[in-house]
């Protein structure tokens, strides 16, 4: 084991090369004596779970795996993790995977002492407001380095009553610690590795130059984004890279401290295609991302030049703009919604579905339904 580092912004972090061992240690220190690990059948099939049940059994904690999270998580999976807590008579959830099993984890913890309909709990609506502290102990273990869940104070689902990618956010949900290992994702392929990369770029980018004034969100985005330009490209190559890899797990957790700024509208029109079509959310980013910043050009240029030069670009919006095309060519993901298998008939409803997401409101040009349509337009 390497040497480890350990931050705390809010969330503890334990980072670097067997980070993972320390999950049995973290699980004592919080007073807990059976865990639900929530994950997926993905990262149980690739042997991910093996190290953290050493750690576990080791410190003499027993747990249950509830493995039954989709790649796009829906209602039922956390309901059926509620239930898997309850009957295990679980106090603690390890959350181990990518961004999908880390949501579902937090909002498993969430249902165990909450009663509402999760719908309830929707962000946009307000939400937050019903939700207490009284939810168990989580540790996060991501596989991936895109979405930055692990730190992050929200979780993503699609919701039985709209069909729409909803978010559930509070400070409670924020994970008690969470272990950054590099070598947990050492195995993960060229494809997912690329997709979640641009996903974490997209965070940090769009929360960059989202409206309102963060100065510390602003200086960690900026962070991510040389650290994705450093290593986006060197993990896609050669996945035993593990400077790379953890470069990336920096670049995914500093993203979603970011993006308490806010977001924008790439993610608005991601999450449509995610929950419509399949879409890989960090492929969704990667092709919208381009256009979303010839949109937004004229109104925040001297940030998107900034960005520009740290991903090797000319300092000035349209360089930003080709350094992101580039960059997603050079790592091998499809320019179009088109390749990506994507229906061009579903555009009025995917227009539809982007305009409600709430994501756009903190876009810095004001979007309309018909701008979103056109951005999709240049997508396809």
């Amino acid at each position: 084991m390497g040497q480890l580092s350990t931050w705390s912004f809010p969330t503890r972090i334990v980072f670097g090369a067997g980070a993972t061992k320390q999950a049995g240690a973290e699980a004592t220190q919080l007073g807990c004596k059976h865990a639900l690990v929530v994950t997926d059948k993905g990262v149980v099939g690739a042997g991910l779970l093996a190290p953290i049940e050493a750690s576990l059994r080791e410190a003499g904690i027993t747990w249950t795996v509830f493995d039954g999270v989709l790649g796009n998580p829906v209602e039922a999976n956390v309901h059926d993790g509620v239930r898997v807590f309850r009957e295990c008579g679980a106090d603690l959830v390890v959350a181990v995977g990518g961004g999908s099993p880390l949501d579902v984890g937090k909002l498993v913890r969430l249902g165990v002492h909450h009663n509402r309909p999760l719908a309830e709990y929707d962000d946009a609506i307000g939400g937050d407001r019903h939700i207490t502290a009284n939810v168990p102990p989580m540790l996060a273990l991501p596989t991936t380095a895109g979405t930055g869940s692990e730190v992050g104070r929200s979780g993503v689902v699609t919701l039985d009553a709209t069909h729409r990618k909803t978010v559930i956010f509070s400070p409670h949900l924020l994970a008690n610690v969470a272990l950054l290992d590099p070598e947990l994702t050492r195995s993960m392929p060229a494809f997912l590795t690329a997709a979640t990369g641009m996903d974490a770029l997209t965070h940090c980018l769009e929360a960059y130059v989202a409206k309102g004034d963060h100065p510390m969100a602003d200086g960690i985005a900026l962070e991510g984004i040389r650290h994705v330009g450093r290593c986006l490209e060197r993990a896609v190559k050669n996945g035993d890279d593990l400077e790379a890899r953890g470069g990336m797990m920096k670049a995914a957790m500093m993203g979603a401290v970011a993006f308490q700024k806010g977001l924008g509208a790439c993610h608005s029109l991601a999450h449509p295609l995610s929950s419509e079509h399949g879409t890989h959310h960090g492929l969704a980013n990667a092709i919208c991302l381009p256009a979303v910043c010839a949109f937004n050009g004229e109104v925040v240029g001297a940030r998107l030049a900034e960005i520009s030069v740290l991903l090797g670009g000319n300092p000035s919006p349209s360089g930003c703009v080709e350094a992101l095309r580039r960059l997603r060519d050079r790592i091998g993901l499809p320019p179009t919604l088109t390749q990506a298998g994507v229906p061009r008939s579903n555009l009025e409803r995917l227009a539809d579905l982007a305009f409600q997401d709430a994501c756009h409101a903190s876009n810095p040009r004001l979007c309309t339904r018909d701008d979103l349509r056109a951005l999709y337009e240049v997508c396809f």
